[in-house]
């Protein structure tokens, strides 16, 4: 029993010893003593270890009362310096304040001059930055930035040699307004190259360039050849192959303020190019009026024709011709002398109803095209309309040229209408009065021979 309680004992105390340290599971006692004293250096050393861990805390929270102490110390400070700033920015303000007052004391008069000289400044920088003669002399107007941000602060005043070159900058610029020079110049091309070239400058009205007018950017600073060129550009290259003497050529009245009118003038759509904005609708118009035209034309000159051919034949009427209409009614009454009045006057009816087609031949389809026209116009003004409401619909009305296709298509179709409409009835009026006129040649001969008839 006593060996069986023994085993029991160390059995109980070895698993208490497996889960409490690892360290004693680690090793192995040989008898009931070992595992004894092994239980008591567990002891010790769980006791120093928790000593340490207690030191450690201790000396954390002293860590963070220091911590503490010395943010609370910075935040007095912190407070102490903010007061004193803050009183010193008041001396200042009040320091600040009254130089203000002793330095408008002192300016005077030169505060308002210094006013005007600013407003002048930055009118001649507008100016210059604009001007095309710029082109030529680059970078000239770079020191009037810093003579406004000078003459617009309170700690700086400007030089003298700058305000006298403000002055020689301005006069510079009304001397060049009246010249006419040359100077050499990257020009970049209609076809987008880059070619070093002879320009001419107009005082600031326009540059030119081997018979071209340029455009000066003047935000790139780049001069570049118009894509499109006014008509009459001869006289520019005549003005720059002149030496000496007078040349006319065409400026721009506006290029002092940016050329503006140069540009709407070679912007001008052309006729050819107002023709195409009419469209398909524009296109169909066209064909018509020139059908009709042919077919004017071709009428006027066969009825011109015929009644000439009528003509001939009223000198001699007792010798009726085949070749033209009144022959043909005239040689009915000489092949039938003897047929009764009634018979007779049928016949005649007959033979200028039958000639009637050919003499009245397209003049319907004249009248058809004059009315039809102005539809066809109407036509394309609502397909014009509807393209544009469509623009609207898309980009809103904020944008004019978004608009302008369908607005141009509006108006050409109706322009073209009319256009087609107007001559088509004078001509249509023309021909018919020939056609009549032989008519009633024929109806006049007709009834003059069944009276001969009926007196006989």
């Amino acid at each position: 029993m006593n060996m069986t309680f023994r085993k029991r004992c160390l059995a109980i105390v070895a698993g208490t010893l497996l889960t409490a340290t690892p360290v004693l599971a680690a090793e192995k006692a040989a008898s009931i003593d070992e595992l004894l004293k092994l239980i008591n250096s567990a002891k010790v050393g769980e006791s120093q270890e928790h000593k340490q861990r207690e030191a450690e805390f201790l000396r954390d929270k002293q860590n963070q009362q220091n911590l503490l102490n010395q943010a609370k110390a910075t935040r007095s400070a912190e407070e102490n310096r903010s007061i004193q700033l803050e009183q010193t920015f008041a001396e200042n303000d009040l320091k600040i304040e009254a130089l203000q007052i002793q330095l408008n004391e002192r300016l005077g008069s030169l505060k308002e001059l210094f006013g005007h000289l600013t407003s002048t400044a930055g009118d001649t920088r507008a100016i210059i930055n604009q001007s095309i003669v710029t082109a030529q002399y680059p970078d000239r107007g770079a020191f009037l930035d810093d003579l406004i941000s000078k003459m617009s602060s309170d700690t700086r005043l400007p030089r003298l040699d700058e305000i006298e070159r403000l002055w020689a900058e301005l006069s510079r610029e009304m001397v060049e307004s009246g010249k006419v020079v040359k100077f050499p110049a990257t020009v970049v091309t209609a076809g987008g190259e880059q070619a070093e070239q002879e320009v001419v400058r107009v005082g600031v009205f326009n540059l030119l360039s081997d018979g071209s007018y340029l455009d000066y950017s003047a935000k790139t600073g780049i001069i570049s050849e118009l894509p499109r060129q006014p008509a009459g550009t001869g006289a520019a290259a005549e003005l720059q192959a002149a030496t000496e003497g007078f040349t006319a050529v065409g400026i721009d009245p506006s290029g002092p303020s940016g050329g503006n009118l140069l540009k709407a003038l070679i912007d001008t759509p052309t006729l050819l190019e107002k023709w195409h904005q009419g469209g398909l609708v524009g296109y169909i118009i066209t064909g018509v009026g020139v059908f009709a035209l042919i077919l004017a034309l071709w009428r006027f000159v066969v009825l011109s024709g015929i009644s000439a051919k009528v003509s001939s034949q009223l000198k001699n009427p007792n010798d009726p011709k085949d070749n033209n209409p009144l022959g043909r009614v005239l040689k009915i009454s000489k092949d039938n002398p003897n047929m009764d009045t009634e018979s007779l006057e049928l016949k005649l009816n007959e033979a200028v109803i039958k000639e009637r087609p050919a003499i009245e031949a397209g003049l319907n389809l004249l009248k058809i095209i004059a009315m039809v026209a102005p539809l066809l116009g109407l036509l394309g003004t609502v397909t014009g309309m509807i393209v544009t409401f469509q623009q609207i619909t898309i980009f809103g009305a904020g944008d004019p040229k978004a608009m302008a296709g369908g607005i141009s298509q509006a108006l050409v179709t109706t322009v073209l209408g009319l256009c087609v409409a107007i001559p088509v009835v004078l001509l249509h009026t023309l021909v018919n009065g020939r056609a009549q006129r032989v008519l009633h040649v024929l109806e006049e001969q007709s009834a003059g021979i069944i009276a001969e008839n009926a007196e006989g």
